[in-house]
C-alpha cells in the first residue's frame, strides 16, 4: 500500500462531481413523481373514472414536458409515454361497441 501514488483531484473535477450528484437527486425525484402520477392515472382508468383520468392525463403531459425541459427524460421517451397514456385514456372514454 505504501507504493501507491496519490492522485491530485482538481477543483473542476470536484465541482463537476458535485453538480452531477445534485442533478441525479433532482432527476430521481422528478422520475419518482412522474411514476406515481402514472400509477394514479392507470388506477383511474381501471376504475373507469373518465373525468379524473382526463384531468390526470393533462397534469401528466405537463410533468413530462417539464422533465424534458430539465433534461430528466429524452424528448422521444416523453413523447412515447404521452402517446401510450393518451391511447389508454382514449380507449376508456370511447363507448364500448356491443
Amino acid at each position: 500500500m505504501a507504493d501507491q501514488k496519490i492522485v491530485k483531484v482538481r477543483k473542476s473535477a470536484v465541482k463537476t462531481h458535485r453538480q452531477s450528484e445534485e442533478a441525479r437527486i433532482r432527476h430521481k425525484s422528478r422520475r419518482n413523481a412522474i411514476s406515481t402520477m402514472e400509477k394514479k392515472l392507470r388506477a383511474a382508468v381501471a376504475a373507469g373514472d373518465k373525468d379524473l383520468a382526463f384531468e390526470l392525463l393533462k397534469t401528466q403531459y405537463a410533468a413530462l414536458d417539464k422533465a424534458v425541459k430539465s433534461g430528466t427524460f429524452h424528448k422521444n421517451k416523453a413523447d412515447r409515454k404521452k402517446s401510450r397514456l393518451g391511447t389508454l385514456v382514449a380507449k376508456t372514454a370511447a363507448p364500448k361497441a356491443e
